[in-house]
This record gives C-alpha cells, structure tokens and sequence, in this order.
C-alpha cells in the first residue's frame, strides 16, 4: 500500500506550530511526514525558517508516524555533525527516521563565507560526505581528506538499524548517479514525461530502494484563494535549479520572482480548488511508479488543508 505524507515546510511556518500541525495530521489519517531542512526562507513572505534536528526530535517524540528530512553535508553542515545528529535520531527512534543528503543551495549555505563551489563540484562533495556518514554509521574510526576533511571521527552510538539514506533528485543525470550510494530516492512534481525519465534513471542504473514523491499544492473552498495562496507563497519556487541553487538570499528570490503568475505558477503547484483532481493527479504519481507521496500544501495555514484532505483525499488512495 502506498504511503501518503505530510510535508512540514520550516520555512514557511513557526516550528512550534508546525510541530502541532504534523501531530493534526497524524490524526487526520497521514501516514508519514517529511520536512525541509532551511536557513533561511524561500521568501520574505515566508518569514521563517526553525531548525529542523531539534524539531526532528520533538516530533518523531509526540507522533507514531516515520520521518525523513532533505539536507546537505558539506558546507553549513560538516558530515560527522550529520552522521551524529542521524544517528542519534535513528538510535532513540529506530526505524523511524530517513535522510536525504543532497548537493546544498547558496541561499543556505553562503553564510560560511566560503565560495560557492559549481554543481558537478558539489556532487562530488556529496559523495564524499555520504562515504563519510555511512563509515561513521558502521562505528569506525574515520579519516577522510579530499573536498571535505576528517580527522579520527567516531561514533559511539552506532544506530541499529541504520537510517536509510535517501537521495534527492530532480534530474535524470542527477538520478543515475545517485543509484550507485543511495537507499531509496525522492523527487518533486513534474510533468510525468520528466518523472518517468527520473524514476527510469535511477532505477535503470541499479536504484534500490522506495521512489518518493514530494507534492507541491494548494487547495482552498474557492478557486481563486487557491490561485492566491500558491502565488504568495510558492511563486518564488518556479525556477529551474540551476537558478534557484545559486541565489543567496530570500530578497534575491522575492527580485526574480515578482513578475511570476498564474500560469507558472501552475506548472510548479497542482493547484485546485477541487478535492477530486487532487486525487486524480496523486492517482496518477503512484501509477507511475512512486511509493511514497509527501503532500505539501503551500499555504501558511496548514489546518483546514489537513481536515479536507484527511476526509476526502486519504480515504480514496488507500
């Protein structure tokens, strides 16, 4: 049976409100959840951004439901921080927790005041950190010297089992070469042409693991409301990544977005104000192969977007 999520956006809601609209959720039927791993938002509009390993912890705490959250290694955050703080969550919850390590985005990563280093050099990074992670993960000693340093680090509570290791993919390039370390992948909405070219990839070059899909959406009673929330709050998300992964800060994102509308807003959020099309359209995720659907509704106000799709949505798709 598939599994369908929550999607806890840090950088849109106060960590303490998303930490009661996740348990709401639980309620509402939610088999999972998954969050965002930020510095800073998206958008001034936003206007926040918690830190997602205290939240983490708090929530897999107050709810039953298992957790994953996307993050990246490398820059902001050494790779024997996120082996600890991973290993630390998957010991006290086991089975619970999964991580996706991913290449980084400036907009949270240029605060070290290091360069910002060019794609294929922060892949490789990432594979250097993953190595990392996964020899701390198996309780050795690691040294590792390369685009990331390491000196005789340890873990002492070695997590059994070990969290899976998931990763993030936009691109069929970006797939394909995830297949070779990751447990598992996830995406985000596309057209299905572009979905079915991501899933193939990975899975084509030896991909293992549960293919998850994160869902942008927005839902209201009425059309237009729907069409509002997405523009306010996702409109400065509609770029390719190539764009959006070097900008530094939300003030750049708000610059480059102000002439966005609705009809591009539209390619990047399944919006209406239908419940039915919502399942249409998570109907046909799954048959294109996706086990697992994150839903994130793109709106601040998370509450009566989790009543209507817990009675609605969730009933069908099960």
């Amino acid at each position: 049976m598939a599994v369908i999520g929550f999607h806890a956006s840090h950088e849109q809601i106060a960590p303490a409100q998303l930490l009661a609209d996740v348990q709401l959720a639980e309620q509402a039927g939610f088999g999972a959840a998954m969050c965002s791993d930020h510095l800073e938002p998206w958008s001034e509009r936003q206007g926040h951004s918690g830190f997602a390993w205290s939240w983490l912890g708090a929530a897999l705490a107050t709810t039953r439901l298992r957790f994953g959250v996307v993050t990246a290694p490398g820059q902001r955050y050494h790779p024997v921080v996120l082996a600890h703080a991973s290993a630390t969550l998957a010991s006290m919850f086991p089975g619970r927790f999964w991580f996706a390590p991913g290449s980084g985005e400036n907009i949270n990563e240029h605060v070290t005041g290091d360069a910002w280093p060019a794609k294929d050099v922060r892949q490789q990074r990432l594979e250097e950190c993953v190595q990392v992670i996964r020899q701390m993960h198996d309780g050795g000693a690691v040294t590792h010297r390369g685009l990331v340093t390491v000196e005789q680090a340890r873990i002492w509570d070695v997590p059994d089992p070990k969290p899976a290791i998931i990763a993030p993919a936009i691109s069929p390039d970006t797939a394909a070469r995830a297949a070779a370390w990751a447990d598992g992948l996830i995406t985000v909405n596309q057209p299905a042409e572009q979905l079915r070219k991501v899933l193939g990839a990975y899975r084509d070059n030896g991909g293992k693991g549960k293919a998850a899909l994160q869902v942008h959406l927005s839902w209201a009673p009425e059309e237009d409301a729907a069409v509002g929330i997405a523009l306010d709050q996702w409109r400065s998300n509609v770029f390719p990544s190539f764009v959006g992964g070097d900008l530094p800060t939300a003030a750049h994102f708000d610059a480059v977005s102000t002439m966005v509308g609705e009809e591009q807003i539209r390619q990047a959020v399944n919006v209406s104000a239908d419940t039915g099309r919502h399942v249409q359209w998570l109907r046909e995720y799954l048959e294109l192969g996706f086990d697992e659907l994150y839903l994130h509704f793109v709106g601040q106000e998370q509450k009566p977007f989790i009543h209507a799709f817990g009675q609605d949505v969730l009933p069908q798709l099960g």
